[in-house]
């Protein structure tokens, strides 16, 4: 079965998202390499399973046991692709700040 994150590059650095000018963040980028389709799909699920209620990327880190720098990093290739998008609602973090709300706006392809 194929999906809508199997279509992700492994061949061409560039095309995993670092700070130009940055080794450390390029070294970092080729690390996950391997790895990159698997977390998207494991951020798209978290956030597609809660519907039109969505998750902040708080929620996000919960639900799937990713660190912040994971999740957040791929709410934000997820939210560039289209694959989600923030629905316009806020809620509050543990911290008590806002937060906005994410949530699916593809179905996976079979």
């Amino acid at each position: 079965m194929t999906d809508l994150f199997d279509h992700i590059p492994t061949r061409d650095p560039e095309t995993i998202p670092f700070v130009r000018g940055s080794e450390t963040s390029k070294q970092a980028a080729e690390s996950i390499r391997h790895i990159l389709p698997h977390l998207e799909r494991v951020v798209f699920d978290a956030i597609k399973s809660r519907g039109q209620h969505g998750a902040t990327c708080e929620e996000c880190e919960t639900a799937t046991g990713l660190p912040h720098q994971t999740a957040s990093a791929r709410i934000r290739g997820l939210a560039i692709k289209g694959a989600i998008a923030l629905s316009g609602a806020k809620r509050r973090t543990r911290s008590g700040r806002h937060a906005g709300v994410y949530t699916a706006r593809w179905e996976r392809a079979e």
